[in-house]
């Protein structure tokens, strides 16, 4: 077989630094290293895994949610669109005591009048409004005794003309209180 010649001088200083003969590295740190990066990479996929798990969950809750609020504010919507109908506004409009009002009349800017007004239609008895204005409330209150309606040309919360408040409702001060 064939023998290596001896080295000398500055290559035998240099081989003496290297180990002779073949060894082989030390396994126990590579083993080591090798567990730790798979554990940690395992650990990082859980942490990962349930992150993404607990988004998905506050993803369900958060569309829950919207569509709990869609679908109150179709609701909403709805009654809206029920309340301004035409049919509702009206029937509305009775109850308060409102009449439709008669052919109107504009003024161009020159001060003419065109159209011819017509008043509005007087409200028979049996149409009378089942619920008062909050202003007949009001006036019935601080008269204290039922009011009559008032004539179609009063403002609604005025007295009728002609008529005057009842002294007996009113109450005469009593001195020393």
């Amino acid at each position: 077989m064939s023998r290596k010649p001896p080295l000398k001088g500055r290559a035998a200083r240099l081989a003496r630094l290297f180990p002779a003969g073949p060894r082989q590295a030390a396994r126990t740190p590579f083993v080591l290293l090798v567990v730790v990066l798979l554990g940690g990479g395992l650990i990082g996929l859980l942490v990962l895994n349930s992150a993404l798990s607990e988004g998905s969950f506050k993803m369900d809750d958060l569309r829950r949610d919207t569509k709990s609020l869609t679908d109150e504010e179709q609701a909403l919507q709805r009654d809206i669109d029920s309340y301004s109908a035409p049919d509702a506004l009206q029937r509305r409009a009775r109850e308060l005591g409102m009449v439709p009002g008669g052919d109107p009349a504009f003024l161009d800017p020159d001060g003419t009048v065109k159209g011819v007004p017509s008043p509005a239609a007087r409200q028979s008895a049996q149409e009378a409004p089942a619920v008062r204005p909050p202003e007949a409330l009001v006036f019935s209150q601080t008269i204290g005794s039922s009011p009559s309606p008032a004539p179609s040309g009063a403002p609604l919360g005025s007295p009728a003309r002609g008529a005057a408040p009842d002294p007996s409702a009113t109450t005469p001060e009593t001195p020393g209180r």
